[in-house]
């Protein structure tokens, strides 16, 4: 049985690009940066892949020719909807196509990460493109995966723009940090050397600790606000990333938008008890 999308819709901005572009207006009216991303993931059929990549140029493409309001606008992609999972070297065929439009239209393209299985995929396909595209393409890195301090250590010797997260996906603790103290503080460990070492990554956190700490480590070294960016979801503590931006940070929102958002719709429910209250009560509402 198909969930109706209002349940999501705290999350998710449409299932249509257009229904979602005046979530996108809306934000950059209020001095927020966005990151769109359309949903999917684990294609596993080649024609699917090639229409993906195709929509995600189509992507590209609204994105640039909309961005009149002189926001930092990007999107963000999964790999896998891609053929990740297909084979890589059709996977990256596709991604250099994609990162050829974003190049032209001068807009930067975020590799979303997902599950641990495909974490080195993901990098050494973005190693695979990075030299062609520096500008224009960069990874997220999940803070608690305990093989992110070298990964953090290769992104840095290579300056490149990152997003770092916590992690949303349910890992091992063979592999990953479980306890969220010791999360918290690799999170602002990895932090302070991506701000010191790179340009333009993002702290993509919702945490009040991490962000205040990374505020005050940012003044104590005299780092410049736009040389980075604080980023947070859609749908969550939409005040405080106002706020922030009229502090003059600069605040970026990931947008997501498309009707296979259930996996997406998931994680926000497992991360925090709030979000599953909201759903709740929108369907007592309802």
């Amino acid at each position: 049985m198909k969930l109706p999308f209002f349940l999501a819709s705290r999350f998710v901005a449409g299932e249509t690009l257009e229904t979602s572009l005046p979530v996108v207006d809306d934000l950059n009216q209020d001095g927020l940066h966005v990151a769109l991303d359309k949903l999917g993931e684990h294609v596993q059929n080649r024609s699917e892949a090639i229409a993906a990549r195709d929509a995600y140029i189509d992507l590209v493409r609204t994105m640039a020719e909309r961005d009149d309001h002189g926001q930092r606008n990007r999107i963000s992609i999964k790999l896998s909807m891609m053929g990740q999972l297909i084979d890589e070297d059709f996977c990256e065929e596709n991604l250099r196509r994609l990162l050829e439009v974003a190049a032209k239209h001068d807009l930067f393209v975020r590799l979303d990460m997902e599950g641990s299985d495909l974490t080195q995929s993901t990098l050494d396909l973005f190693e695979a493109v990075y030299p062609d595209f520096p500008n224009h393409v960069g990874p997220v890195l999940q803070a608690m995966l305990k093989r992110t301090d070298r990964d953090i250590d290769r992104m840095c010797e290579l300056g490149v723009s990152v997003r770092l997260c916590k992690g949303a996906y349910a890992e091992p603790t063979s592999i990953a940090y479980q306890d969220m103290s010791q999360i918290r503080e690799r999170y602002l460990d990895y932090t302070e050397r991506l701000l010191q070492h790179t340009d333009d990554s993002g702290i993509a956190t919702h945490d009040d600790e991490l962000i205040e700490t990374t505020k005050s480590f940012v003044d104590r070294r005299g780092i410049d606000r736009d040389d980075f960016e604080f980023q947070m979801l859609y749908g969550l503590r939409r005040t405080t990333q106002r706020e922030m931006a009229a502090d003059g940070y600069n605040m970026l929102v990931y947008v997501p938008y498309g009707t296979e958002w259930f996996p997406y719709f998931s994680r926000r429910l497992r991360e925090k008890k709030e979000n599953v209250w909201f759903v709740l009560r929108s369907l007592f509402q309802g």
